[in-house]
């Protein structure tokens, strides 16, 4: 689990000699893309972004500066608090395969998602931790659905995370003893993602009379990647790199070994790009589709 996840409301107050300005800009992404922070909203001012995240002005200035650079923030300055730009981030459809650069998941998923919802079919495969970039990504498609920008006809989603029932590789406390709490508070964070994924998806159907069919299975073991596979055309691939931290859990301040997977890198490989492009893409889908109809199970986002 992420130290910078997003709950529903988005709101998070590291500490501060522990925060830097990507982070900040991080965390404001995430706002952005999920539709916490809207289109054409103005945003906090520096000074009250600095006091809830604990950090100068100056990182402040940094984190905007560096969404105002990826278009999701306009009239950024030291004056006026700056505005949500009117489509965040979609100027055009994003590059993909050997000509897209690398990127944080949090900046490179969300254009791709929002571009797979253009087609009359959406379908969309992801094998990950706790799903929550997969579900701050689809925010930007789903406003776009509710303006009318985007209407599909049908949309097929597919998620595997990893079992309750399972000793998690990661995230893992570095006490033994206190296993039992992380364990918890990963649950927690797994259904609460998936529920928010699943319920904003399928009321495309009352709203919109869209065919939306969305699946979770688990999986008995700790992915030590993501995959994200979208219209049968991309294969989107990061790593989970793990680091030792301190988190605050029930008032409890745990060391453990963890993931930063909104920050992971992830890699475009797109069909009909090149034979290596092509061959990752369906090599993925053959890998998903085993995982799925083998070794998965029935998977409850119950406590």
């Amino acid at each position: 689990m992420d130290p910078e996840l997003a709950t529903a409301s988005g709101r998070k107050r590291p500490q501060r000699s522990r925060t830097s300005h990507r982070e900040v800009a991080d965390e404001l992404r995430a706002r952005i893309r999920s539709g916490v922070l809207r289109p054409g909203q103005r945003m906090p001012t520096q000074a009250e972004l600095a006091d809830e995240f604990g950090v100068e002005r100056g990182a402040v200035r940094q984190a905007l500066r560096i969404l105002q650079s990826e278009h999701l923030l306009t009239d950024v300055s030291r004056g006026s608090p700056a505005t949500v730009a009117a489509v965040p981030g979609l100027r055009s459809r994003p590059a993909a395969g050997p000509a897209a650069p690398p990127q944080p998941t949090m900046v490179g998923l969300a254009p791709r998602i929002a571009a797979a919802f253009a087609a009359p079919h959406v379908e969309i495969d992801a094998l990950c931790l706790t799903a929550v970039s997969l579900t701050l990504a689809i925010g930007e498609p789903l406003r776009q659905i509710h303006a009318g920008q985007r209407k599909p006809a049908k949309i097929d989603v597919r998620v595997l995370l990893p079992s309750r029932n399972i000793d998690l590789a990661f995230p893992a406390a570095v006490d033994a003893a206190d296993g039992d709490l992380l364990h918890r508070r990963w649950l927690a964070q797994r259904n609460a993602q998936g529920q928010v994924l699943r319920n904003n998806l399928l009321a495309l159907r009352t709203t919109h009379g869209i065919d939306v069919h969305v699946s979770f299975r688990a999986l008995p073991l700790t992915p030590p990647v993501k995959l994200y596979l979208l219209n049968g055309e991309e294969a989107l691939f990061a790593y989970y790199t793990l680091t030792r931290r301190e988190r605050e859990i029930d008032h409890a301040h745990l060391q453990m070994y963890d993931a930063e997977g909104t920050r992971s890198m992830l890699f475009d490989f797109a069909q009909g790009a090149d034979l290596r492009d092509t061959t990752f893409v369906e090599q993925s889908h053959l890998w998903f589709n085993a995982l799925w109809e083998t070794i998965s199970s029935d998977l409850a986002l119950t406590p």
